[in-house]
């Protein structure tokens, strides 16, 4: 739009031409971060950069050992954010903002020298942080009453212009640092043989392995084959083995059936024959005995009929006997009762003996009995 001015992120506005109200005020107005409204004839509006700038410090300065060191330095710095800072800058450099980076470099190299000349080398080398931090903080007031900030400032070679005194200072730490590195050095071709040994040690272990593995599933697939090639025969001879054992079971079988049979037609049969045969012949016996006690009945009875058929002859001949012998009778009535009561005894006993004797030998007819003789007579 005509007359409206935005200054850019890192720019500041100054717009002047107008009188600014109030006793500290500026001759010019300043805007940032926003657009504005610029009177054509009346207004006047330039525009001062904010953006970082870089500046150079070259210079030659004596340590306070009096030698001298070539010191190079780059300084980053900027217009401050505050208005105040923008004000005393734009006064300075509104008209040649170029001049910036040679007045700055120049007012740093005034205190790289006064601050260098207060130090040794040695402190120097090994501390030029503190160097650095020494000339921003030195400088801080004077960059400040022209408005600018520094960001960083930082040594990029410091050089002894060929006295080689800082060489000779680093001599012992260089001879200390290739001896470390000799050693590391060392040190480092030793892992690596060992680790190259190492390496050397797994492959050869690797290789074991896998020739080891290689060789097992060989054999797996070996002994895989073969298996599957005797499958068949084996199967066959399984298949036959079981056939001749179903054949065995039947044959058992048949065995016990037979067997069965034979018990049952043979061996009850004869059994029951047996038993047949052992009751006949029981009852034969039973029988035969029987025969036998009736017939040795039938054979006492004959011979008890015989003996008694007999005794009135044998009582006679006994009685012949006695006619012609002398027999004394005592006692009267008594003695006789007694004679005849002991011829009665021996009667009996005769009696008796024939019985016995007879059951022994038996008494055949006309057998002629002995007479009781009189001498046994009391």
């Amino acid at each position: 739009m005509f007359g409206y001015r935005v200054p850019a992120p890192n720019e500041a506005l100054l717009i002047s031409g107008r009188k600014q109200r109030g006793a500290d005020a500026l001759p010019f107005k300043i805007v940032t971060g926003h657009g504005v409204f610029v009177l054509p004839v009346f207004s006047k509006a330039t525009r001062l950069t904010l953006a970082m700038q870089e500046a150079e410090v070259v210079e030659d300065c004596y340590t306070k050992q009096g030698l001298t060191l070539g010191v190079q330095a780059v300084i980053a710095f900027k217009v401050g954010d505050d208005h105040e800072s923008i004000a005393a800058a734009a006064r300075r450099f509104q008209g040649n903002q170029g001049q910036m980076p040679t007045l700055v470099g120049r007012i740093f190299s005034g205190h790289l020298r006064s601050i260098i000349g207060s130090m040794t080398v040695e402190s120097i080398i090994r501390e030029q942080q503190t160097l650095a931090d020494a000339i921003v903080d030195a400088s801080k007031t004077e960059m400040a009453r022209i408005g600018l900030a520094v960001d960083s400032l930082q040594i990029s070679s410091i050089d002894d212009k060929g006295v080689g005194y800082i060489k000779a200072l680093a001599a012992p730490h260089q001879a200390r640092v290739n001896q470390e590195a000799k050693v590391a050095q060392a040190a480092a071709d030793r892992e690596s043989a060992m680790s190259e040994q190492e390496s050397m040690r797994h492959q050869a272990e690797y290789a074991r392995q896998t020739a080891i593995a290689r060789a097992q599933y060989q054999a797996e697939i070996d002994q895989a084959q073969q298996t599957a090639s005797q499958a068949g025969p084996l199967a066959a001879a399984r298949a036959a083995q079981e056939v001749l054992a179903e054949q065995a079971l039947v044959a058992q079988k048949n065995a016990e059936l037979r067997q069965a049979q034979l018990i049952a037609e043979v061996v009850r049969p004869a059994e029951a024959e047996a038993e047949r045969i052992r009751a006949l012949a029981k009852a034969q016996a039973d029988a035969t005995k029987l025969s036998a006690e009736a017939a040795a009945a039938q054979d006492r009875i004959a011979l008890d009929q015989a003996i008694i058929d007999r005794l009135p002859e044998m009582l006679r001949a006994a009685a012949e006997g006695l006619r012609g012998a002398n027999v004394t009778v005592l006692d009267g009535a008594e003695g006789l009762n007694s004679v005849v009561a002991s011829l009665a005894a021996q009667g009996m006993t005769m009696l008796e003996t024939i019985r016995s004797g007879m059951r022994t030998d038996p008494v055949q007819p006309g057998t002629a009995v002995a007479p009781i003789s009189p001498k046994s007579v009391a």
